[in-house]
């Protein structure tokens, strides 16, 4: 990369395993890096608190808690003051990388959705006045990772594309919002998948009477919102995936990427081509 970023790592809500995650971002080069959790990761966006941060990543799932009863998610809602400061930072120009489970956070804030450009569902639920049956998911799953824009920044390095094992989703993703950078060759139709509200009732893999649209092949993309430059990357359930070369080298893209003036100013374009 051109110059050392500074970065901030925002997680909690999901479960993951940290060792080997952290040390994907000690592996990448040029990059300065810290650690934050929720709650206390809400008070982060801010400008002012942001001022210095080059990147965002965000690899959290905020505003869901799991009971472990019936209903088995509880839904809340962002802060007022959480909602006004992300706001700003969006206006402000922050670069944010949102990765894997993070596309699941704020299921009560639909703003956020529009801001990643999809949504996975733990529970059925409305989006853009439609209704949806709660989201698939399928682990380890060894597919052919196609590079749509092999001149675009995110993608640099990565030639015409690359194979991952990694779990997929089946979900709502607004393919007209999002600028598509990477396509999954993987079979997307639900009988492939399985529900996300039985895996949180206990009843992993159980897709009996379970049915979803046949989701979107689209499992990396960039779009901008206000000033800031984002990029959503579908990959990232587990430790293959954060040693894989290749992914490595597309976080560390999406990373340089969203923190260069170029960015910035693409991203500004985009609102007013929408004005």
């Amino acid at each position: 990369m051109s110059s050392e970023r500074s970065v901030l790592v925002v997680t909690r809500g999901h479960p993951f395993e940290a060792e080997p995650f952290f040390a994907m971002f000690d592996a990448l080069d040029g990059v300065a890096w810290t650690h934050v959790e929720h709650p206390e990761a809400r008070d982060w966006f801010r400008p002012d608190k942001l001022a210095g941060i080059d990147a965002v990543v965000c690899y959290d799932m905020p505003g869901i808690a799991f009971t472990g009863g019936d209903p088995p998610t509880r839904f809340e809602e962002p802060p007022a003051e959480f909602v006004e400061g992300f706001e700003a930072v969006l206006a402000a120009g922050q670069g944010i990388v949102f990765l894997h489970h993070a596309v699941a956070s704020w299921p009560a804030w639909p703003r956020f959705a529009e801001i990643v450009g999809a949504r996975f569902h733990y529970q059925p639920g409305e989006l853009r006045g439609v209704a949806y049956p709660d989201s698939g998911y399928q682990f380890d799953v060894t597919h052919r990772v196609e590079v749509l824009d092999t001149d675009h920044p995110v993608c640099a390095g990565l030639g015409d594309g690359f194979t991952l094992t990694d779990e997929l989703y089946l979900y709502p993703v607004f393919e007209d919002d999002v600028v598509p950078l990477l396509r999954s060759d993987a079979d997307f139709s639900d009988e492939r998948f399985s529900s996300a509200d039985r895996a949180i009732r206990g009843r992993g893999h159980d897709r009996d009477g379970w049915h979803h649209p046949e989701g979107s092949k689209l499992i990396g993309w960039v779009r901008g919102e206000g000033r800031s430059p984002l990029v959503y990357l579908q990959p990232g359930d587990g430790p293959v995936t954060y040693a894989d070369p290749s992914y490595r080298r597309l976080l560390a893209n999406a990373i340089d990427w969203v923190a260069t003036p170029a960015a910035h100013d693409w991203a500004a374009s985009r609102v007013k081509s929408r004005d």
